[in-house]
């Protein structure tokens, strides 16, 4: 009896201690994030050397795909050349966030990890909580979902390992019960059985218009396989409507203005896709634009091919 109350206490021990690491590191991500808002609205100051390469990176979306991967290599050992400076940190994290938008090549994204984890560890203390909010976080997704490695062993980086961690245990709990544009209801734990891929867009997003086809003909592959796409965007219905008719886009797509199934899955940037397996277990995510190669091997992990 004595062992089971002393195996129960330390149970419950470890449940508490799991909690208040939990809050810890949403209550430091949440200070991160309001100092993130201050930080985006102070004015850039651009160097001769690196105004360049900021331009060069605006223009990445415009390149061929096999132009842009060694584009982007390229400006990534550009800016690691860099003296350190807050404006080093901005120059590659906003690489970072362009280098996941379709494949490019894990030696692409691992160069790009690479010099955004040298930029966090240069940057003066004094810039670190402004500048590196979002870049911890960048830096966090690529070292979790897109398997680059990075030896970088300070709090804040693992705060936001910490924190990703939490999203996906959510986004693993999520339900939600949204109608389509021809007025079906679809709700997310009513599909067990199928495998479901749950991608947030909007008609807005690049990136989001460029992987559409590719999920469509997906769609139309594996749908008598009992595969289901469930497309959220957050904007009105008179948006969205005509751009899903133009497109010929045959997967249903729903609306979600209030953004409350966006603040569930913690979606702070689109597309964002996420893949269940027919136990309803999230397999698979991608935290960027995905080519149906890309999309293919997500569903692989479900089962689908």
């Amino acid at each position: 009896m004595n062992a089971v109350l002393r195996a129960s206490r330390k149970s419950i021990a470890r449940r508490m201690l799991l909690s208040t690491s939990l809050c810890v590191v949403l209550v430091q991500m949440l200070v991160m994030s309001s100092l993130c808002v201050w930080a985006q609205k102070q004015e850039v100051v651009w160097s001769a050397q690196e105004k360049p390469i900021y331009d060069q990176i605006k223009t990445l979306r415009s390149l061929p795909d096999d132009v842009r991967a060694r584009t982007t290599k390229d400006i990534a050992l550009e800016i690691r050349v860099l003296p350190a400076s807050e404006n080093k940190l901005r120059l590659a994290n906003y690489l970072a966030s362009r280098a996941t938008e379709g494949d490019f090549g894990h030696d692409t994204l691992q160069e790009v990890a690479t010099t955004l984890a040298g930029a966090l560890q240069q940057a003066p203390p004094e810039d670190k909580p402004t500048v590196s909010v979002g870049a911890y976080l960048e830096l966090a997704q690529l070292v979790r979902y897109e398997h680059v490695r990075v030896s970088l062993d300070v709090p804040q980086f693992k705060a936001a390992m910490a924190k990703l961690e939490a999203d996906d245990q959510r986004r693993q709990e999520a339900d939600f019960t949204l109608t389509d544009l021809q007025g079906k209801k679809w709700s997310l734990k009513e599909l067990t059985g199928k495998v479901v891929l749950v991608n947030f867009w909007a008609t807005w997003c690049p990136p989001c218009r460029k992987e559409m086809p590719d999920l469509n003909a997906l769609y139309q592959r594996f749908k008598d396989q009992g595969f289901v796409v469930l497309a959220i965007s957050d904007e009105e219905a008179d948006k969205v409507k005509p751009f899903i008719a133009e497109g010929n886009i045959s997967y249903p797509v729903m609306l979600d203005p209030g953004r409350k199934v966006n603040e569930l899955f913690q979606v702070e940037g689109i597309p964002k896709s996420f893949v269940y397996d027919r136990e309803g277990k999230l397999v698979a995510q991608s935290i960027d634009m995905r080519t149906q190669k890309q999309f293919l091997e997500m569903l692989g992990q479900a089962g689908l091919r």
